[in-house]
Parts: C-alpha cells; sequence; structure tokens
C-alpha cells in the first residue's frame, strides 16, 4: 500500500516530558513512536547536563541536538558508504554474471551441434 493510500489517524494530542518540562505535542502518527522520539532526546539532554557545568536548559537543549544531528550525519555516512559497497559488489556480480552467460552460450551450441 503506498503511502498515499493508507488513511490517515485522526489527530491526536499526547503529553510527553523533556527534561522536566511537559509539552503537548499533536500528531496523526504512532503516541508510542512519539513516546520513543521524546524519551530519546529527553536522555540526550540529561547525558549532556550531566557531562557539563551548565544548567541552562536551553543551552542543553542546543548541545543535544548537535550530539542528535551529529549522529545522524555519521549513520547517513556509513548508509551511503554500505550503498557505495553494494553498488560495487553488485556491479562485480553482474559482470561475472554476464562472463559466465557468455561462455555457456557458446558450449550449449557446441554440444547441440555435436548431438
Amino acid at each position: 500500500m503506498t503511502e498515499r493510500n493508507k488513511k490517515r489517524e485522526p489527530e491526536q494530542t499526547i503529553r510527553v516530558e523533556i527534561y522536566n518540562q511537559t509539552y503537548s505535542i499533536r500528531s496523526d502518527g504512532d503516541n508510542n513512536y512519539i513516546l520513543k522520539l521524546a524519551e530519546y532526546v529527553d536522555s540526550k539532554m540529561r547525558e549532556i547536563s550531566s557531562g557539563t557545568f551548565t544548567v541552562d536548559s536551553l543551552k542543553v537543549a542546543i548541545l543535544a541536538a548537535l550530539h542528535i544531528a551529529d549522529e545522524y550525519h555519521q549513520l547517513l555516512a556509513a548508509q551511503q558508504q554500505a550503498d557505495l559497497q553494494l553498488a560495487a559488489r553488485s556491479a562485480e556480480c553482474a559482470e561475472m554474471l554476464d562472463k559466465v552467460l557468455k561462455y555457456k552460450e557458446p558450449a550449449a551450441q557446441e554440444l547441440e551441434t555435436e548431438q
């Protein structure tokens, strides 16, 4: 089923807590997913705040956002590298298959002429 064919769930409001602040989030998606995202952001903010001397929640949020952005871009780079490796391996496989098929065709023709 394509994305356009999916029925959209009705918009709901979910309350999440991030770094001792409660936020109301409207979403037409999976509430458990929203909760997981909020928990992840909360854990990153707490991780950052425990390693720094700042108590300013805005600064902690900015540092956490930078950390999350770094994780995201590292994953993107790793995915791009994996895609390049897969493309190279696919090209190798296609080349090997072409060689096998080219070798197989003359051999099959020889067998037919011998019979």
